[in-house]
């Protein structure tokens, strides 16, 4: 495995640390900085993403004719530094939604689907959602056996009734990747179709409360009482839908630990801060044995998620779908960012608990890791299926 990285990637990443450090993190202690949702204010999110893209750091992602031109690897390295910053992602056009479904239409939309669809997301003209999770008894962890929202053909028109909920960015997106049941075979049953928010036979019921700062556009319920779609509009052919998924997800999931490892190295970062300055019983806190036993602890666990997240990348860009290496950096990047906030909570102590830091954010957007993009048990339950069957070579080195 080589996790090297190219001169280009590297002055990136370093541009990208300098952005985030001299740009974003002063704005985060501002309260105009934000809007009612705790995220970052509109306006001035504009104006830093107009910025950030004229200094060449934007939708990464993506291939060079279209902007980007960065693999895994590089990708891994640069989103790090990006969630330097509780802002930072979304700067660069490299925030979930947005990110997957850039990545999924770029790997199999039609040429016409990608300038239509695709294109306005790259250019920041428009947000994207991907809309597969509907309230029980439908579709969650196993989209492919509960979907219950229909897709139903009538000439080059497909009419969709159902309910979706928990669908990030829905309430701020113009772009929609939706996922519905169009065949009643197992693992066939789906059909993925794109369309737009001002096509009729659609609404956002509602934006659902949450525990933690929101996305862009919240987490909504959706509700489809007769949508059309054109049937020019369907990704890949009719019963594809779970390819559609999982191309989009595999790197998707990726991506968010790449995210997740820089707001966990960043609340260390804010603790150290605080230990190096606090002094209690005649020493700094920092130079005591049981707060460096925290900070260790911590800081092998985001490198050990670091490696995680390197080894599926580097698989990823061999051309292998990496789905066990994918679980395992997902299980333990989540779990990783839940303790180094924890950590770095208590080692603030109070002022960990308020507001004067960014902790108390970080700690309640962290939770939502072990649930977002397939929960920690569903992917465990992915690693002991490959042990299962693949017995002592679940370890190959190749």
């Amino acid at each position: 495995m080589d996790f090297t990285l190219t001169p280009e990637v590297d002055e990136t990443r370093r541009n990208i640390r300098a952005f985030v450090a001299d740009r974003i993190l002063p704005l985060e202690d501002d309260p105009a900085s934000y809007d009612e949702h705790e995220n970052i204010d509109e306006a001035l999110l504009q104006t830093l993403r107009a910025e950030a893209r004229a200094e060449g750091l934007w939708a990464l992602s993506m291939p060079v004719e279209r902007g980007g031109g960065f693999n895994t690897v590089g990708m891994a390295a640069c989103y790090e530094e990006m969630n330097r910053s509780i802002f930072g992602p979304v700067v660069f056009n490299a925030a979930a939604p947005d990110d997957g479904n850039m990545f999924v239409l770029n790997r199999i939309g039609t040429e016409e689907q990608k300038e239509k669809w695709l294109q306005p997301i790259i250019e920041g003209q428009v947000r994207s959602a991907i809309v597969i999770t509907e309230p029980h008894p439908g579709a969650g962890s196993d989209p492919a056996g509960m979907m219950k929202t229909t897709a139903e053909k009538k000439g080059d028109t497909w009419v969709v009734h159902g309910r979706k909920w928990f669908i990030t960015g829905a309430d701020g997106a113009s772009h929609f990747l939706l996922a519905a049941r169009t065949f009643h075979e197992l693992r066939r049953e789906m059909t993925a179709f794109m369309f737009h928010k001002d096509q009729p036979g659609w609404r956002v019921e509602r934006r659902i409360p949450i525990m933690g700062p929101e996305e862009h556009g919240g987490h909504c319920e959706l509700v489809f009482d007769g949508l059309e779609i054109s049937d020019e509009n369907r990704l890949l052919e009719p019963g594809r839908g779970m390819k559609v998924i999982q191309t989009r997800l595999g790197t998707a999931r990726l991506t968010h630990c790449m995210r997740w490892l820089g707001l966990a190295k960043r609340a260390l970062e804010i603790a150290d801060e605080y230990v190096a300055e606090r002094e209690a019983f005649g020493s700094k806190l920092r130079d005591r044995e049981s707060v460096q036993l925290l900070q260790g602890e911590a800081a092998l666990q985001i490198h050990i998620g670091r490696l995680l997240v390197m080894n599926a990348a580097f698989r990823l860009d061999r051309g292998e779908f990496a789905k066990k290496e994918i679980s395992a950096a997902k299980v333990h990047v989540a779990d990783t960012l839940h303790k180094a906030v924890d950590t770095a909570i208590q080692l603030c102590g109070a002022k960990g608990y308020s507001k004067d830091t960014k902790l108390e954010w970080m700690y309640r957007y962290a939770r939502q890791a072990r649930l977002v993009d397939g929960a920690s048990e569903v992917h465990k339950m992915v690693l002991a299926r490959n042990f299962q069957e693949q017995g002592i070579d679940f370890w190959s080195w190749d």
